[in-house]
């Protein structure tokens, strides 16, 4: 196991017994906003893993195959909740990673004031995904290519 991994093994094991919790959820909206709770509380208590979700590590198999995985989750928990009718359609899993580079921002501006105000945006997002609220949305997703290649441009722009 890279260092990387190992300094953040705290952090994902907590992330993932979360995440398995949610996913089992018979449900599929509560499985999705579930998933994303965790997610997201899990990325509020540090801000190494903060980083860590918002990027891919490419030289780093582990780390690949671990960020792969978590992107299997999400389209897993945001298909189901897409098939039953309560997710918009065309939320694609490059929406839901913007949405953790939103939450990540949203976390250091809000870390000493609010820690907690990212709940609040994430509950907003969660109303806004509702199959009710879609709307035609005038710019397309990102491709996969496209966001894999944001997340590797992250670690050059520091």
């Amino acid at each position: 196991m890279d260092l990387l991994l190992a300094a953040f093994q705290p952090q994902l094991e907590e992330f993932l017994g979360g995440a398995t919790q949610a996913m089992q959820h018979d449900d599929p909206w509560e499985a999705f906003a579930d998933y994303l709770e965790n997610l997201f509380r899990v990325q509020a208590g540090d801000r190494g893993f903060n980083d860590f979700l918002s990027r891919r590590f490419p030289g780093s198999a582990e780390t690949e195959r671990i960020h792969d995985e978590m992107c299997r989750q999400i389209e897993h928990v945001l298909t189901r909740a897409q098939e039953a009718g309560e997710a918009r359609p065309d939320i694609t899993l490059a929406d839901i990673v913007n949405l953790i580079w939103f939450n990540g921002r949203v976390i250091d501006a809000t870390r000493l004031a609010a820690p907690n105000a990212w709940r609040r945006q994430l509950h907003l997002m969660l109303d806004a995904y509702r199959t009710e609220r879609a709307h035609p949305i005038p710019e397309p997703p990102m491709t996969d290519e496209q966001l894999y290649d944001a997340m590797v441009q992250l670690n050059t722009t520091d």
